[in-house]
């Protein structure tokens, strides 16, 4: 079964509210066993507009992925995040096929 990924580009206007979202997904993460891959850290844009945070979830599969965010754990972390950052998220299928 291939896995799935949730792919997050964010600007972050409120770091204090983005941070107390941040820590609030951890409860979400654990029940839903994302893996991080990216979180912040050094970043280039090499074709586009660059957000300045860039984070990377991998799930068991895709619709693992789906029930994370739409979880009433996740729903409720979120809350701090709006306002206080403004970004891109889409849950992407990876490949069944390693070699692919």
């Amino acid at each position: 079964m291939p896995k799935g990924y949730i792919i997050a580009r964010v600007d972050v206007a409120d770091l204090e509210a983005y941070m107390r979202y941040a820590k609030a997904t951890a409860a979400a993460m654990a029940k839903y066993g994302a893996k991080v891959l990216a979180r912040g850290g050094q970043y280039e844009a090499l074709e586009g507009t660059a957000r300045s945070r860039n984070v990377i979830l991998e799930f068991a599969s895709f619709e693992t992925a789906q029930q994370y965010f739409h979880s009433p754990e996740y729903q409720e972390a979120r809350a701090h995040r709006v306002g206080a950052a403004t970004g891109e998220f889409v849950c992407v299928e990876g490949f069944d096929d390693p070699g692919h």
